[in-house]
C-alpha cells in the first residue's frame, strides 16, 4: 500500500485477502503448505518461486504482522519471533561471533542483562555497560572488537534516555551495529530508525498486543540487516505462532489511540506522585522535572505509559503500596490496557546481582507502574490507599 499516516498503516498494512475476500486478516493455523506439483515444491523450497513452506519460518499470518510492523517503524523488513527476548537473542546470534564486544546501556531489562552476562559471555561475546546519558563514556569504551551498541530508551524501569542521534553518529564513525529496544514507546511514540538506528527490537507482548494476551517479539530494519536474523530464525526456530501473530496484528490496529491515552493517564499519575510526601522521586520523561525531559520531547511524541517512583521506607513501604492496591494488577508485565504494578528489585531485576542492581539504580524502594486505560480517578485512589497509610 502507499504511504499513509501511522494510524492508517496500523489498520491497513499487511492485509492480503485470499480468494474468499475476507475483510479481516485471515488466521492460517497450519504447520505446512501443499503444492500443485513436485516441480513447484522444488521451486518454492530453493526460492525460485514465491510461496510458503513451513510455519516455523513462513506463514501468511506472520507475514502480515511483519509487514504491518515494518510499515509502522518505517522499516524495509521485519521478522517476528516467539518473544522479545528471542528477538534479542536472534539479533545477537545473527550478527555477532565469538570474540565480539557489545556496548550496552547500563539501564536494561533484567533478562537482557542476564542474557548478555550469563549466556553470551559463555560463547565469547563480552558486554560493557555505559550510563545512558554519558556520551563521552560511549566513545571512550569502543574497542577494536566492538561490533554492536545496544540500548533501551526509555529504559526499564528508570525511564533513562539515550541520545539516539549522538549514538547513531558514533555507530557510523566506528562502523557499529546500532540496535534499539523500542518496547517502552512503540512506533506510535518513537521511531528509532528515523534517528539513525540500524535495527529496532520489540517485545510485541507489550504495547503492540496491548491486552496481555500472547507472547511475541520482532526485529525491524533494512532488509540486509534482517536477512541474517531470518536465517537464524529459520534454522534455530524461536518462531512466533500464527495465532499469536494474528492477535498482535489485530492489536496494532488500536496502537496509536491506546498510546495517546496511556501517556495522558501516565502524565497525570506522575504529577500526583511527584507531589506526594511519601514519594522520594518520580521517573517519567513527560515531567519537566525529568533530567532528560527536553531530549524525550525531541525523540518521542509524548512521555509514554511507564511511571516509576521511589517511596520513602525502602522495600517495606514499596510492598505496602503494592499490596494495598485493589484495582491495579500486581504483575511484572507491562503495556496492557490494565494498569500493572511491580517491585523491580524483587521481580523483573531479581535475577541480577545486588551489585548490578545498585549500578543500574534499582533501589529497594522503587516501584514501577505500567499505566493502563482505566479511569485516572480510580487509579489515583488505588495508589493513594497505600501511599497515605
Amino acid at each position: 500500500m502507499g504511504k499513509y499516516s501511522l494510524q492508517t498503516e496500523a489498520i491497513r498494512s499487511g492485509s492480503h485477502p485470499s480468494q474468499f475476500h475476507e475483510h479481516s486478516e485471515a488466521l492460517y493455523l497450519t504447520s505446512s503448505f501443499t503444492y500443485d506439483s513436485a516441480a513447484q515444491a522444488a521451486a518454492v523450497f530453493v526460492g525460485e518461486q514465491e510461496g510458503y513452506i513451513y510455519s516455523r519460518f513462513s506463514n501468511p499470518t506472520v507475514t502480515a504482522m511483519q509487514e504491518r510492523l515494518a510499515a509502522l517503524e518505517g522499516a524495509e523488513a521485519c521478522v517476528a519471533t516467539a518473544s522479545g527476548m528471542s528477538a534479542i537473542l536472534a539479533t545477537v546470534m545473527a550478527h555477532l561471533s565469538a570474540g565480539d564486544h557489545i556496548l550496552a546501556s547500563a539501564s536494561l531489562f533484567g533478562s537482557t542483562i542476564s542474557l548478555f552476562n550469563n549466556i553470551l559471555k559463555r560463547f565469547g561475546i563480552r558486554t560493557d555497560y555505559i550510563a545512558p546519558a554519558n556520551t563521552c563514556g560511549w566513545e571512550q569504551s569502543v574497542r577494536p572488537e566492538t561490533k554492536m551498541i545496544f540500548v533501551e530508551t526509555p529504559s526499564n524501569p528508570l525511564t533513562e534516555l539515550v541520545d539516539l542521534g549522538a549514538l547513531s553518529s558514533l555507530s557510523r564513525k566506528h562502523h557499529l551495529l546500532f540496535v534499539v529496544d523500542n518496547c517502552f514507546c512503540s512506533p506510535a511514540v518513537q521511531r528509532p530508525l528515523e534517528m539513525g538506528a540500524d535495527l529496532v527490537i520489540h517485545s510485541a507482548t507489550k504495547y503492540l498486543d496491548g491486552q496481555g494476551r500472547v507472547l511475541g517479539g520482532a526485529v525491524a530494519g533494512a532488509k540486509a540487516m534482517i536477512d541474517p536474523v531470518y536465517g537464524f530464525l529459520r534454522t534455530a526456530g524461536p518462531s512466533i505462532s500464527p495465532f499469536n501473530a494474528w492477535v498482535i496484528l489485530k492489536g496494532m490496529e488500536t496502537l496509536q489511540i491506546r498510546m495517546d491515552a496511556h501517556a495522558d493517564n501516565a502524565l497525570e499519575l506522575a504529577q500526583m506522585l511527584s507531589e506526594h510526601p511519601s514519594v522520594e522521586r518520580v521517573y517519567y520523561p513527560g515531567l519537566t522535572s525529568h533530567p532528560q525531559h527536553a531530549l524525550a520531547m525531541k525523540q518521542q511524541k509524548n512521555g509514554g505509559g511507564i511511571v516509576a517512583f521511589e517511596v520513602k521506607g525502602g522495600r517495606k513501604k514499596a510492598w505496602q503500596v503494592i499490596d494495598a492496591c485493589e484495582l491495579i494488577s500486581i504483575t511484572g508485565n507491562l503495556g496492557d490496557v490494565k494498569t500493572t504494578i511491580t517491585h523491580p528489585a524483587s521481580t523483573t531485576h531479581a535475577r541480577i546481582s545486588a551489585e548490578e542492581r545498585e549500578a543500574a539504580g534499582i533501589k529497594e524502594g522503587l516501584v514501577r507502574i505500567s499505566v493502563g486505560l482505566e479511569s485516572i480517578v480510580d487509579l489515583k485512589t488505588d495508589l493513594l490507599r497505600g501511599l497515605n497509610d
